[in-house]
C-alpha cells in the first residue's frame, strides 16, 4: 500500500502495534533534513498525519470508509541531525464519523521532538473521487 508514495520516499517504517497505538520509525537523512541539517518540521508532519492516519484506517471498515485528514497541529520542540525519529500515535477520541490521534515523535535517545494532533473525518469510500 506504501509503495511509490511519499511514505516510501521518506523512509517511514511501520514498526510497532498495540492495543492502543500504533508506531513507526523514519530516518533522518538527505530525503526528510532542510538546509540547516534538521529534520524538516513539514516531514515531521508527514510522519505525523501518516501514522495518524494508519492508525484510524485500522479501526473503520475499510472496504466502505476512508479516514481523511481535516486538522494537524504540530509543535516542534527540538532539532534532529541524524539517526532515527520514532513516532507513536494513540487515540484521543474515535467515533463513527471522527477521530482525534496524538502522535508523539521523540528521537534515538526518546527525548521530546514534534508533539502533534490529528483530527480525521471518517468519510464513506464512495465519496472519495477518483
Amino acid at each position: 500500500m506504501t509503495r511509490g508514495t511519499a511514505i516510501e520516499h521518506l523512509g517511514i517504517e511501520f514498526v510497532e502495534v498495540g492495543d492502543d497505538w500504533i508506531g513507526a520509525r523514519m530516518p533522518v537523512d538527505a530525503r526528510t533534513i532542510q538546509p540547516y541539517g534538521l529534520l524538516h518540521g513539514g516531514v515531521s508532519v508527514a510522519l505525523a498525519e501518516t501514522l495518524g492516519s494508519a492508525a484510524a484506517h485500522h479501526c473503520v471498515d475499510d472496504s466502505a470508509f476512508v479516514p481523511v485528514g481535516i486538522r494537524i497541529s504540530a509543535n516542534h520542540v527540538r532539532g534532529v541531525r541524524e539517526g532515527l525519529v520514532h513516532a507513536i500515535a494513540r487515540a484521543l477520541h474515535h467515533r463513527r464519523t471522527l477521530h482525534v490521534w496524538e502522535i508523539r515523535i521523540t528521537n534515538d535517545a526518546g527525548q521530546l521532538v514534534c508533539a502533534s494532533n490529528l483530527a480525521l473525518s471518517i468519510v464513506p469510500r464512495q465519496s472519495i473521487p477518483g
